[in-house]
C-alpha cells in the first residue's frame, strides 16, 4: 500500500473547517462514480441484512477494493486494507460530506472529526470512560442494574423469556442512562432513540420513514437534555454529559455527542450479550470451560465481538490519492471499512469463522483502532463481559437459547440479534 504522490500537505482537500494554506475554504466531496475501480455491483443490502458473511467473503477473494454502487461507496473488505486506513486518518478523513450520520444525529459529532477538532472533543469524555474511571464509578451501577433486570426478567416469566426484550436491552439502556447523565429517562425510550439513531445512519437507502422516526426521537432526546444539561451546570457528576459540559464544550456540540454515544452506547452492548450467549449455546464445551474458569471471560467477549463485530462498518473520506491492495482510489472518495469482513479474514485469523475463546491473542478490528477507537470499548467489556452475562449463568445455569422459538438478526452496518428466545 502507498500513497500516490500527492501528498496531504500538497492537496487542495483539509480536515473539518481548517483553512487551506491559500486561504480560502474548500470541502472534501465525494466521487459520484470512481473512475477504474473494480466494482461490485453484484452486492445487495437486503442480502447483507439477511447474513453479510458470504458476500464479504466473496469481496475479500475478488475486489478487497471495489465501488459498490448498492451503497455508494467504495468497500475496503481485507483486515490489511482496513488496518491501513485506520492507521492513517491524515489520509482517510472522519469528516465525511454529505453522510446519514449527521442527517440521523442532526449535527456533526465528534466521530466526523479529525483531530485535533476531534481529540479535544474527545478528551473530556476519555475522563469518565477509561478503565481505572469504569472500575471506580461505574463498576457498581453495572451490577446493579444487571440484578435489577436479570431479577425483573426471571419474576415475569415462567422460565423462559426473550433474552433480549427482557434482560439484554433494558440493561444496557439503563446504563446508558447513567453514564450520560438521565437516571431519571425512561430506558426503554433512550433504546428506541436508539434504535432510530442508528436506523438512520445506516439509512444508505435514503427511506423516509426512518427519517421521520430520527426527527422524532431526536425532538424528544432533546427535550430530555433541556433538563439534564440545566441540573449538571448546577450539579456535575461524573457522567458523559457533565464531562463535556465542564470541558466548555458548545452546548449544541454536547447535544450531537451525546445523541452519538445514545445510538453506540446502547447497540454495541446490548448486541454483545446476545452475541455471547448465542455463541456459547452453540459451543457447549468452550461454555463448560469458561463457566470452570472465570478467568476466561474476557476472551470470550474479545472473541465474541470478533465474530460478530458490533461496529459493522466505519465511513471515512479520502483527503489524498491513495493505493490500497494494488488499487488506486483517489482523493475525495468516501469509503466504507467493513471491521466485521476485516475480523474474519483467513490471512490474519485461523479458521476466521470459528468461535474460540482460545484463540492465541491477537488484534482484532471489532471497536475499531487508533485514534477513533470505540470510546465505550471498556465499558462495554465490564459491563457486558465481567458482569452481566457471567451474572446471568450464576445465576440461571441452565441457561439456554430456546430452539423452538425463532431467533431474529438484523442490520449488517450495525448488526446483532434483535429476539433471542431462551429457557432455563
Amino acid at each position: 500500500m502507498r500513497i500516490a504522490s500527492r501528498s496531504v500537505r500538497d492537496s487542495d482537500h483539509t480536515f473539518g473547517n481548517e483553512e487551506p494554506r491559500k486561504g480560502r475554504k474548500t470541502t472534501v466531496t465525494n466521487t459520484a462514480v470512481p473512475v477504474g475501480l473494480p466494482t461490485a455491483g453484484w452486492l445487495d443490502p437486503a442480502e447483507l441484512a439477511c447474513d453479510p458473511y458470504p458476500s464479504y467473503e466473496r469481496l475479500r477473494r475478488e475486489t478487497p477494493v471495489a465501488w459498490a454502487p448498492a451503497v455508494k461507496k467504495v468497500l475496503i473488505s481485507t483486515f490489511e486494507g482496513c488496518s491501513f486506513g485506520e492507521r492513517h486518518p491524515e489520509i482517510f478523513s472522519s469528516n465525511v460530506s454529505g453522510g446519514t450520520m449527521a442527517k440521523a444525529l442532526g449535527g456533526r459529532p465528534l466521530i466526523r472529526k479529525d483531530d485535533p477538532e476531534h481529540a479535544s472533543e474527545r478528551a473530556p469524555m476519555n475522563r469518565t470512560l477509561r478503565p481505572k474511571q469504569i472500575m471506580e464509578i461505574w463498576a457498581d451501577k453495572f451490577e446493579i442494574n444487571a440484578r435489577r433486570y436479570l431479577a425483573e426478567m426471571v419474576s415475569n416469566s415462567q422460565g423462559a423469556a426473550d433474552l433480549n426484550a427482557a434482560y439484554a436491552a433494558p440493561l444496557a439502556a439503563k446504563n446508558l442512562c447513567d453514564m450520560v447523565g438521565m437516571p431519571d429517562v425512561e430506558p426503554l425510550d433512550l433504546a428506541r432513540w436508539s434504535v432510530d439513531f442508528i436506523a438512520g445512519t445506516g439509512n444508505v437507502l435514503d427511506r423516509q420513514d426512518i427519517w421521520d422516526r430520527c426527527e422524532r426521537s431526536r425532538a424528544e432526546c432533546d427535550a430530555a437534555l433541556d433538563e439534564t444539561v440545566a441540573r449538571l451546570r448546577r450539579h456535575p457528576d461524573p457522567s458523559i454529559t457533565s464531562m463535556l459540559l465542564e470541558g466548555g464544550m458548545a452546548e449544541d456540540q454536547v447535544r450531537n455527542n451525546i445523541k452519538l454515544t445514545i445510538s453506540g452506547g446502547m447497540n454495541e452492548p446490548q448486541h454483545m450479550i446476545t452475541n455471547m450467549v448465542w455463541l456459547l449455546d452453540r459451543s457447549p464445551d468452550q461454555k463448560a470451560a469458561v463457566l470452570a474458569d472465570p478467568g476466561l471471560w474476557k476472551q470470550a467477549f474479545t472473541e465474541a465481538a470478533r465474530l460478530f463485530s458490533p461496529i459493522g462498518m466505519i465511513t471515512r473520506q479520502t483527503i489524498a490519492d491513495v493505493e490500497i491492495q494494488g488499487v488506486a482510489i483517489p482523493a475525495g472518495t468516501q469509503i466504507g471499512m467493513i471491521l466485521s469482513s476485516a475480523n474474519r479474514d483467513s490471512t490474519q485469523f485461523t479458521n476466521p469463522d470459528q468461535f474460540d475463546i482460545h484463540r492465541p491473542p491477537g488484534t482484532n478490528l471489532a471497536f475499531g483502532s487508533g485514534v477513533h477507537q470505540c470510546a465505550g470499548k471498556w465499558a462495554a467489556q465490564k459491563a457486558i463481559g465481567d458482569i452481566a452475562v457471567p451474572l446471568l449463568y450464576r445465576e440461571l445455569p441452565g441457561l439456554k437459547r430456546d430452539k423452538s422459538q425463532q431467533e431474529i438478526w438484523d442490520g449488517w452496518v450495525f448488526r446483532g440479534l434483535t429476539s433471542l428466545p431462551v429457557v432455563w
